[in-house]
């Protein structure tokens, strides 16, 4: 039998890497011989760039950059084998978790550490970039990371502005003559999977500023920001950073990304999969294993396990799919393309119990085990 394991990671309890081990164990304990693929899986966020490369064999780097409130703090991005393409998750530099829940603060919070991974990947000869968005702790629509590349932010006595989401009501003209020289050679693809323009009720200030620790007049204050500096890039650039979809993915970085430097904004699943070439991992497959921490109804829509029963369902290879938790309401992914899902909690517990590392991992080696061992009772 031939098993394809690909698992995004259990969000705060177990990597991919450590979930596809727990259940290539599982497996081996009723198909000793079984030939057993396994792919680490991510959709764009939090474990991306572990995830990829592992996947395609690539190398990690790490560099000194400024942190979030400006301190210097160590980042780690990804690099292909081949040195072409870098894989940079954005919270690496400027992330939610590199702060206090004391030091969360939306309107000092920056993004200039990304635009300094962005220059070392650069200069070590990367030209392609894929980007992860998720878990910033900041607002400031990408101007840090921008001002790390080169780009002037003036305000109207025509001095370079600060830090964070407050400096943007402050912007009055933008200087791009003096931005990376090596930017024009470069592409980038953006892992994004919110539809949200950059500012009002359903942009970057109202529905994520308050998960950074904005209170409701600062996300008043960081909107009005957030327009102000959509207005200026109006005038100054022609160009409009507001209705693009997803522009007001972390902190208003997609418009940074989009307008600026002109990247492709795609599914971080549908991209993912492409970069680690699972299609052609699928061929002779016998059975895919997939999950994450929940399945539930937004799985259908842009999570990890649904890409890959989607590839998995054209070649009519069924797919299981393990979770901590699987909820019912608005259930779908049956249709999609997965033949089956199961929880890995097999008792009551408290939440901190389940998601313990040890826990989660012989849950998904005792639950592999057993499906495997109903599959095995019915192929006799």
């Amino acid at each position: 039998m031939k098993i394809l394991i690909a698992v995004d990671s259990f969000k705060g309890s177990i990597s991919s890497t450590l979930a596809s081990s727990a259940i290539s164990e599982g497996i081996k304990e009723v198909y000793p011989k079984a030939e057993i693929l396994t792919v680490p899986l991510a959709d764009g966020g939090e474990g991306t760039v572990e995830a990829l490369v592992r996947a395609v064999g690539g190398q990690l780097y790490r560099k000194e950059v400024v942190g979030p409130l400006g301190k210097k703090i160590e980042a780690v991005y990804g690099m292909t084998q081949d040195g072409a393409t870098a894989i940079i998750e954005v919270a690496s530099a400027c992330g939610l978790p590199l702060l206090t829940e004391k030091e969360q603060n939306p309107l000092l919070t920056t993004t200039y550490g990304v635009g300094e991974l962005l220059i070392d990947a650069m200069e070590r000869g990367c030209r392609k970039f894929i980007i992860g968005l998720g878990g910033s702790s900041t607002n400031d629509a990408g101007v840090g990371m921008l001002q790390a590349l080169g780009f002037k932010f003036l305000d109207a006595n025509g001095k370079e502005v600060g830090f964070g989401g407050k400096v943007l009501a402050e912007i009055t003209h933008i200087k791009t003559t003096e931005k990376h020289p090596l930017l024009e050679q470069c592409f980038f693809q953006v892992a994004c999977d919110v539809q949200n323009y950059l500012y009002g009720k359903d942009g970057a200030a109202y529905v994520f500023g308050p998960q950074k620790g904005a209170t409701q007049e600062m996300v008043e204050e960081l909107d009005k920001g957030l327009r102000n500096l959509a207005e200026v890039v109006r005038k100054d650039l022609g160009i409009d950073i507001h209705k693009v979809k997803g522009a007001g993915a972390a902190g208003g970085l997609g418009a940074a990304f989009s307008g600026f430097l002109h990247s492709e904004m795609r599914s971080g699943i549908n991209l993912i999969l492409d970069l680690i070439d699972l299609e052609s991992k699928l061929q002779n497959v016998d059975l895919v294993i997939t999950g994450e921490g929940k399945l539930d109804g937004q799985t259908s829509m842009v999570k990890a396990p649904s890409g890959v029963a989607h590839m998995a369902a054209r070649r009519n290879t069924p797919v299981i799919a393990l979770a901590g938790t699987v909820k019912q309401d608005d259930f779908s992914v049956n249709k999609d393309g997965m033949t089956a899902c199961f929880s890995i909690i097999n008792r009551p517990m408290e939440l901190q119990e389940a998601m313990d590392l040890d826990t989660a991992y012989q849950n998904l080696r005792f639950t592999t085990c057993q499906i495997l061992q109903l599959i095995k009772a019915i192929k006799k």
